[in-house]
């Protein structure tokens, strides 16, 4: 197996990175988080232009019909440029559901609108106890949904979500519903990242539109691939994280000498190296799974999760010890990495949950070594 990109996905990356660069700065997201606003809608609308909401979204509702590989190229650089849109919960769990579980008429009413960006979707998975289909408490009942979903990524920008609930079989699917209608309260949480904000919603017998097939087990494949596309956007975070720290070292000087010099800080910047090239090998085994739907998918994503948490989770607090007294400032740019990274923390929960789905995978009769 050849795990590494291709001179095509190569190509891929370098396009939209030089799109992130263009309309991204550590300056910008300063600002983001000075204003409160938390939803770069030039970024948005720049990404809609180019195409890149829709390369997942088949050619047939506007997109570009290309694979996991080529979206974890996305999701890399999306990590690497602190990008302030509402890709994550959109592009790793709702359009992978929509393409795989809609009907026509829901793929027709929704993709094409996604693809250009005229409308922003997000999922609801999350609730008090927890995100995997066995917590799930919200309620479906005479095609109306109930229930409490929090926390939301990106639920005060998004016009459609889909949501896990029960229906009266006490059986766990995915709903499509209409965030702007009625019954849909929208209540904005204190987020650690405010450029990736998050809601709680409080539904009262909202419509919902079921995706057929979308059962248990399929919301924890889905939940495995997001899984695995988060950690490429986790290795993003961390790489830029040693890349600034890195920079400063050498440009900071003490008793004469480039602080990067110090021995005790060139072990810090090692260590964060080693556990991203870590956790990066297992997200190239973790992709290929997800491309090539392998029934080590489960396993793959629980060790990729695992190893980009903890990478991505040292590299940001490092950073901060790297630079030293004004690394903890909100002026520096250290605590924008650390931020990013609890976000994406919360995103699918902490390692404790992935420990168990491991443990999980590998007990399966399936399971083969990695």
């Amino acid at each position: 197996m050849d795990f590494d990109f291709s001179d095509d996905q190569e190509e891929i990356r370098q396009a939209v990175a030089r799109l992130l660069d263009d309309h991204t700065s550590f300056a910008k997201s300063h600002d983001l988080l000075d204003q409160g606003t938390g939803f770069d809608r030039d970024l948005w609308n720049n990404l809609a232009e180019g195409g890149w909401l829709g390369v997942s979204i088949p050619e047939s509702y506007g997109g570009s019909d290309m694979g996991p590989v080529e979206l974890a190229v996305l999701a890399e650089e999306m990590g690497r440029t602190l990008a302030a849109v509402p890709f994550g919960a959109a592009q790793y769990l709702a359009v992978p559901a929509l393409v795989e579980f809609g009907s026509e008429a829901q793929k027709s009413a929704l993709l094409p609108a996604l693809a250009t960006g005229q409308k922003i979707v997000t999922v609801a998975l999350a609730e008090s106890c927890g995100f995997a289909p066995d917590a799930v408490a919200t309620k479906v009942v005479d095609g109306c949904i109930s229930g409490v979903k929090s926390p939301v990524p990106d639920g005060a920008v998004a016009d459609i979500a889909i949501i896990a609930a029960r229906d009266e079989n006490d059986a766990a699917g995915l709903y499509i519903v209409d965030l702007k209608g009625d019954g849909v309260q929208v209540d904005p949480l204190d987020a650690t990242d405010p450029t990736r904000p998050q809601s709680r919603l409080v539904l009262t017998d909202v419509p919902a539109d079921k995706l057929s097939g979308a059962d248990a087990a399929a919301i924890n494949r889905l939940i495995d691939g997001a899984a695995v596309l988060v950690a490429f956007e986790q290795l993003g975070v961390a790489a830029h994280a040693l890349d600034i720290s890195t920079k400063y070292a050498l440009d900071r000087t003490a008793f004469g000498r480039p602080i990067g010099s110090f021995q005790a800080l060139k072990h810090r910047m090692a260590d964060m190296f080693a556990k991203i090239e870590l956790a990066r090998s297992n997200a190239f085994f973790g992709a290929w799974a997800l491309a090539e739907k392998d029934e080590r998918l489960a396993e793959a994503a629980a060790c990729v999760r695992l190893t980009a948490l903890d990478a991505c989770q040292f590299a940001c607090e490092e950073a901060i010890q790297i630079h030293g007294g004004i690394g903890y400032t909100w002026v520096a740019d250290p605590h924008l990495f650390l931020r990013r990274g609890w976000h994406l923390k919360a995103m699918l929960g902490p390692a404790t949950i992935w420990s168990e789905r491991l443990v999980g995978a590998l007990s399966t009769p399936t399971a083969k070594a990695v």
